[in-house]
């Protein structure tokens, strides 16, 4: 009898060992990777010199390039280009996704079969290209979104957003000056159904990404999401040694910086609005920083002046001031020509300073122009601070506590943008 009940004992211990451990790694298998830290991989388009991103959307998952757009409040798909996705849903009007997409149109649909992009009673969003203006009514969505974690070295697991909202647009304004094949725009803008909210809400990090756009065609920049570190070969965390300004959000979920004052070579540009230039618009969609014309010119004539000994050419257009490029040497930030400071606080001397890289352009054999351009007399804002002037510094929007950190050129921390090693990107993904 004793040893029936041994032997009873040691089988129902043996059998609750084996229940235990196998639920155990069934809970393992099935619990989702929570990351801190997530990044997509973004490019330079060659005919564009727009910025794009490559996106895992869809069931089956399919990769899609998206021109990244920091006025962007949304994420906008091309849905008519044979968008199949078994996940897909479009959400009833006056619902919480519509509310929370801050919807408030209700849309039908003439079609006789619904089709994504083509719902009766779905929720209505305004889709607007960024280079053209154009808009259009589209349909709110929302389907699978994977994307890459990282620990801020290299890519790790991808994870999974199972409901991600987007808008589907017309097919037909997304078309219109952006580059061929981009399957819709990534609005990284200040919104509740944008990339780094969407994100950050979902996956449980701070509210807080970062743009580093880099100026190589055929390399890979990267947008981050999540605190950092960013490491750049050989080695350094960019997130580091960051200035600190206070960002400004516009009605639309712009980004916006104060620009009190512009110095080249310590020399201040003449003509100052009382208060200083006010909001200037950081754009990923505007190639060249542009300037209403009172500052363009006045810009124009004061870097002549202390660019000397350098002999004026014929100005390219759009540019207004253009040299001997073969009379201008470089160094590590590019051309040697004089520095241009956008000083965003005077009493505390916190300057943007932009180096030969991103203030010159070679505009022709030859000829390398200030990389300014005209805005006229009434532009969307006195200073739209473009690409040109962004690529290859880190800039990091910290929504939670409205402030922009940047780096100025990384050149100098003898990095660039293009150095975030994506050649270990794992094809895992959580369950």
């Amino acid at each position: 009898m004793a040893s029936f009940l041994h032997n009873f004992l040691l089988f129902f211990c043996s059998l609750s060992l084996l229940i235990l451990t196998s639920s155990a790694t069934k809970s393992q298998t099935h619990v989702p990777i929570r990351p801190n830290m997530l990044v997509l991989k973004v490019q330079k388009d060659r005919a564009t010199n727009l910025h794009v991103a490559q996106i895992h959307k869809r069931t089956p998952l399919v990769q899609f390039p998206f021109v990244i757009d920091l006025t962007g409040r949304f994420l906008s798909v091309n849905c008519e280009n044979q968008y199949t996705s078994s996940t897909y849903k479009a959400p009833v009007c006056h619902s919480s996704q519509c509310a929370k997409a801050d919807s408030h149109t209700c849309r039908t649909c003439s079609s006789s079969k619904p089709r994504p992009g083509c719902h009766t009673n779905a929720c209505g969003l305004l889709t607007t290209n960024p280079v053209t203006q154009q808009s259009a009514l589209g349909e709110l969505a929302e389907d699978v979104l994977k994307i890459s974690s990282t620990q801020g070295s290299s890519p790790g697991p991808m994870v999974t957003h199972p409901r991600f909202l987007f808008a589907c647009a017309p097919s037909n304004i997304l078309q219109k000056g952006l580059p061929k094949n981009v399957q819709g725009v990534a609005g990284l803008g200040h919104s509740p159904i944008s990339l780094p909210y969407q994100l950050a809400s979902h996956f449980g990090f701070p509210p807080k990404f970062a743009v580093c756009l880099t100026s190589s065609r055929g390399n890979n920049g990267a947008v981050f999401f999540g605190e950092g570190p960013y490491f750049m070969k050989p080695g350094i965390d960019v997130s580091r040694q960051l200035t600190y300004a206070p960002l400004t959000i516009g009605q639309q979920g712009e980004y916006y910086v104060n620009v009190q004052s512009i110095k080249i070579n310590n020399a201040m540009l003449p003509s100052i609005p009382k208060g200083g230039f006010g909001g200037a618009l950081i754009s990923t969609t505007t190639p060249y920083t542009t300037l209403q014309t009172p500052i363009f010119r006045a810009l124009n004539q004061l870097f002549m002046n202390q660019l000397r000994g350098v002999p004026h050419l014929k100005p390219v257009a759009p540019f207004g001031a253009c040299f001997d490029a073969n009379r201008i040497p470089t160094s590590k930030t590019g051309p040697t020509v004089p520095s241009i400071d956008l000083v965003l606080d005077n009493k505390q001397n916190i300057m943007w300073r932009i180096f030969g890289a991103n203030a010159m352009i070679q505009a022709r054999p030859g000829v390398m122009c200030l990389a300014f351009v005209d805005g006229g007399m009434r532009p969307k804002a006195p200073i739209v601070i473009g690409t040109q002037q962004l690529e290859d510094n880190l800039l990091q929007f910290d929504l939670m506590n409205s402030r922009l950190g940047f780096s100025s050129s990384l050149f100098l921390r003898g990095t660039n943008c293009a150095n975030f090693n994506f050649g270990t990107s794992s094809t895992s993904t959580d369950p």
